[in-house]
C-alpha cells in the first residue's frame, strides 16, 4: 500500500509531517510518498528510506480561498496528491493544510461518487463508553434535507467498517429529542430517515452524544463545525483549569499528584491528535484531513486512518450502499 502525505499542509509544516510520515511508515508498513517542495523536503527524508519524494512548486497557504487556490496552482501539493489517487499511482493521501482547500482539490481532481450529492468531512468524538462518529463537521455549511440523509446512510456505513459496529445507530442532532423538534431542515431530514435508513433512532441532543445513545451523529456542517469546535475548546480549557489551579494549594498538590494518572488517561482517550483524522465521504478515493494543528504524532494516525479506510475498502462500500441511491 502507498499512502501520499501532503508535506506542505498545517502548522508544523513540513517537519512535523514527515516526521509523523516516517514514523507510520516503519509501525504500520506503508510505503510513504512525500509531496512537497524539493528544497525543503529532501533534507529531511535523507534518513528515511521507506518514503519518496514527489516534487511539488507550489503550496496552497491556511488562508487561502480554497476553491480559487486549487484551480490556480495545479502543481500544489494537495493538487499532486489527489492527482497521484486519481492516477492509481496511491491508494489513498492525507493532509493537515486547508480544509476547504483538500475537499475542492479532492472534489475538483478525484470527483465524488456517483449519486453522491455532496461530500461530508466527519470527526470521532469519545463517549462514556468509547466513540462515536460525527458528520457533517465543516464540508457544507449549507445543506439540504437529501444531503443529510445521505450523510447519516455514509456514517453508517464508516461506523460499520471503521469503528466496528456492525448494526450501527444513527441520530439527527437537534435541540430535543422529541420528533416534531428542530428546524426544519432536522425535521424533513428526519421524515427522510425514518423507516429508510436502518438503524435511525430519531433526534439526538448534545448530552446524548457523550452518553452513548448513538453510533453515529448527524448534523448540518455548519451546526456540526461549530459543536466539534466547541467541544474541543471545552476540554482544552478544563485540562488546562485543572493543571493551573490544583497545584495551588498544599492539598491540591498532594491530590494532585494522586490522581494525576487518571487524569492523564482521560486526556489521552479524548486527545483529537489519537483520532489522525477524517476521510472525506462521497470522494471517489481516499482522501483524509488531518487537523490544523497536526504534530508528528496527529500525523502518524492520520496515515493510520488513511490505511485503514483503504484496507476496508471504504470507498467502494460507499460506492456500493449510497451512490446507487
Amino acid at each position: 500500500m502507498r499512502i501520499a502525505v501532503d508535506a506542505m499542509g498545517g502548522d508544523h509544516a513540513p517537519a512535523e509531517i514527515v516526521k509523523g510520515a516516517a514514523q507510520a511508515a516503519a509501525e504500520y508498513a506503508v510505503d510513504i510518498s512525500i509531496v512537497g517542495l524539493p528544497h525543503v523536503v529532501q533534507p529531511l527524508l535523507d534518513s528515511h528510506p521507506r518514503m519518496q519524494l514527489v516534487p511539488c512548486t507550489q503550496v496552497i497557504a491556511m488562508d487561502e480561498h480554497p476553491a480559487q487556490a486549487v484551480r490556480n496552482k495545479p502543481d500544489s501539493s494537495m493538487a499532486v496528491c489527489a492527482r497521484m489517487v486519481k492516477l492509481g499511482r496511491a491508494d489513498g493521501w492525507c493532509s493537515a493544510g486547508n480544509s476547504g482547500a483538500v475537499m475542492a482539490a479532492a472534489l475538483f481532481i478525484q470527483g465524488r461518487i456517483k449519486g453522491i450529492e455532496r461530500p461530508a468531512l466527519g470527526s470521532i468524538v469519545p463517549t462514556q463508553d468509547g466513540f462515536a462518529y460525527f458528520l457533517d463537521v465543516g464540508a457544507n455549511v449549507d445543506s439540504k434535507a437529501e444531503y443529510l440523509a445521505q450523510f447519516a446512510a455514509m456514517g453508517a456505513v464508516y461506523a460499520r467498517e471503521m469503528l466496528g459496529r456492525a448494526q450501527p445507530r444513527v441520530g439527527l442532532l437537534s435541540n430535543g429529542e422529541e420528533e416534531g423538534k428542530g428546524d426544519e431542515l432536522v425535521r424533513e431530514t428526519g421524515r427522510r430517515l425514518k423507516g429508510q435508513l436502518a438503524g435511525f433512532i430519531g433526534n439526538v441532543e448534545p448530552k446524548d452524544i457523550y452518553a452513548a445513545k448513538a453510533d453515529v451523529i448527524v448534523a448540518d456542517g455548519f451546526v456540526g463545525n461549530v459543536a466539534i469546535k466547541m467541544a474541543e475548546a471545552t476540554a482544552e480549557f478544563l485540562f488546562r483549569s485543572l493543571r493551573d489551579e490544583v497545584p495551588k494549594t498544599l492539598a491540591g498538590k498532594v491530590g494532585g499528584a494522586l490522581i494525576r494518572p487518571r487524569v492523564r488517561e482521560i486526556r489521552d482517550r479524548i486527545d483529537w491528535r489519537e483520532f489522525g483524522g477524517a476521510p472525506l465521504l462521497g470522494i471517489d478515493g481516499v482522501a483524509v484531513v488531518a487537523h490544523g494543528r497536526s504534530d508528528a504524532r496527529a500525523m502518524k494516525n492520520a496515515v493510520r486512518v488513511t490505511r485503514d479506510a483503504v484496507r476496508n475498502q471504504l470507498v467502494a462500500k460507499i460506492r456500493a450502499e449510497v451512490g446507487k441511491a
